[in-house]
């Protein structure tokens, strides 16, 4: 499956969740305010409740109070009342419309104070006839034994009391079933919203480190083969997953094939290379030698006939064929360095420079060494390098006081050595020419400068995956920084 594909079923997942979540949160949440707003309408409906039943004992009472002393003061509220209560009971219609029980106590409730309504109004008008005429009236005493002694309104404002009783208990039942709910909503809802929040984390966190961890195993396989590569191992990578990264794992495979096979034929040129020189320079020992017994045989031979300008150029050939000679051995030295393979030894470099300069640095040099360390290595190349530069140092070196100081310089993995001197010095345009073979800042009659020395330190230190470098000004000395692996 494709990178891709992996990371998109991730998110889907994770916004799946979270449309899961979202859409469970608003069920719940609905249900929340449905609850909230059936407990806010039922408080709307007990406070209605109270102020009608208020409003109804207090026109009962005004009414009661009228028939007892006569004052008109007394039917105020009664009054009011038949202008309020009708109100109140439309309110309250609106409020209870969603329940049948409640509307229909409600509805008795209306129907009742209405007959109470007729009742009092049939007492009041007769109460104020009899007012008028002074004396109690046929029609006065006829409600009175009829309906007020017989108790017509209180059984009615007794019915009406029980139902308020009723409709308010009802309600106050229902209002404790709602409250309930809503805590029980409000509990499922964070209940389902950590449960969701935990899912999504938990599918979130494990696809990414899925994936990361697959990308990442990928990678350490690549980067494997790439360190193997740089190391010279052209190893292939093996990979089926089919998917982004299989390009560049094809693409290594690739590069390590071309690289292994042109390491290979490289190896086999440069080795045939070495041995051509080898073979060459070994062979040219013969003619060379020759040549050099020739002329002892004319100077033998001739002896005095020979004249002052032909001896001259007799005196020339040995010391071109000693600069042969030399160029010889250090071609086959160059050559050498690849077809040898030194065993490392224990070597205490502090010891192996004593001798070195005690062999090459003439006396009247300043020597300069610091602390050395005790190395595993290849004492040969060792030696090579550092004879070569300090045989450099003493070839270059002028003035009244030359000088000859080895530095070191402790890294992680390496020691940085440093071969100073107080010479000549080297302009910054040879600092790379003098590196390569044959090149040299002598004239081409020194015996002494073949032009291979520098070029065999390169070889051995680059062997090494190590590096070489020089920091010099013309007239102002050199100073030659390689660096050595510790192990």
């Amino acid at each position: 499956m494709r990178l891709s594909t992996l990371i998109f079923l991730g998110f889907a997942v994770v916004i799946v969740l979270s449309l899961v979540d979202s859409y469970v949160n608003n069920l719940l949440s609905d249900k929340v305010n449905q609850n909230i707003a059936f407990l806010t309408r039922s408080e709307s409906v007990i406070r209605n409740s109270s102020r009608l039943h208020k409003g109804i004992i207090e026109m009962q009472s005004g009414f009661r109070g009228y028939l007892l002393t006569d004052e008109e003061e007394f039917l105020q509220p009664y009054f009011s009342g038949l202008k309020t209560i009708p109100k109140l009971i439309k309110e309250q219609r609106a409020l209870v419309k969603e329940s049948d029980v409640q509307s229909r106590k409600l509805d008795s409730i209306a129907v009742l104070h209405h007959e109470w309504v007729i009742y009092a109004n049939s007492l009041i008008e007769a109460k104020k006839e009899s007012l008028r005429k002074s004396g109690v009236s046929q029609r006065y005493q006829f409600l009175f034994e009829n309906k007020l002694r017989k108790q017509v309104g209180k059984k009615i404002n007794d019915n009406i009391y029980n139902i308020f009783r009723r409709f308010d208990r009802l309600e106050y039942q229902i209002r404790e079933i709602r409250r309930n709910q809503l805590l029980q909503s409000i509990d499922r809802t964070k209940t389902f919203s950590l449960i969701f929040s935990m899912l999504t984390i938990a599918v979130g966190v494990i696809s990414g480190i899925y994936i990361i961890g697959l990308i990442s195993r990928r990678i350490k396989q690549m980067v494997k083969l790439a360190e193997s590569i740089s190391k010279g191992q052209f190893i292939l990578v093996s990979d089926d997953k089919n998917d982004e990264l299989s390009s560049l794992s094809n693409s290594l495979n690739i590069m390590s094939t071309e690289l292994s096979k042109n390491i290979s034929e490289l190896e086999k040129r440069n080795n045939e290379l070495n041995q051509f020189a080898y073979v060459v320079s070994h062979d040219l020992k013969a003619p060379i030698r020759g040549i050099y017994n020739v002329v002892q045989w004319i100077e033998e031979d001739l002896g005095g006939e020979i004249s002052s300008e032909m001896r001259k150029y007799l005196n020339i050939i040995p010391q071109r064929i000693n600069r042969m000679e030399d160029l010889i051995h250090g071609l086959l030295d160059y050559a050498r360095i690849s077809r040898d393979k030194p065993v490392k030894e224990v070597v205490d470099v502090n010891l192996m420079l004593n001798e070195i300069t005690e062999m090459l640095v003439p006396e009247n040099f300043r020597i300069k060494i610091g602390k050395m360390p005790v190395l595993f290595t290849e004492k040969i190349r060792l030696e090579q390098v550092f004879s070569n530069l300090i045989s450099n140092a003493v070839k270059y070196s002028t003035g009244q006081s030359p000088l000859v100081e080895i530095q070191i310089l402790e890294k992680s993995n390496e020691y940085e050595f440093k071969v100073i001197d107080n010479g000549i010095g080297i302009d910054r345009q040879y600092h790379a020419k003098i590196f390569e073979i044959f090149q040299t800042l002598r004239e081409k009659h020194d015996k002494e400068s073949t032009g291979i020395g520098l070029a065999i330190v390169k070889r051995i230190i680059e062997e090494k995956h190590s590096i070489i470098k020089v920091e010099s000004e013309s007239g102002k000395g050199a100073a030659f920084i390689f660096t050595w692996p510790k192990d």
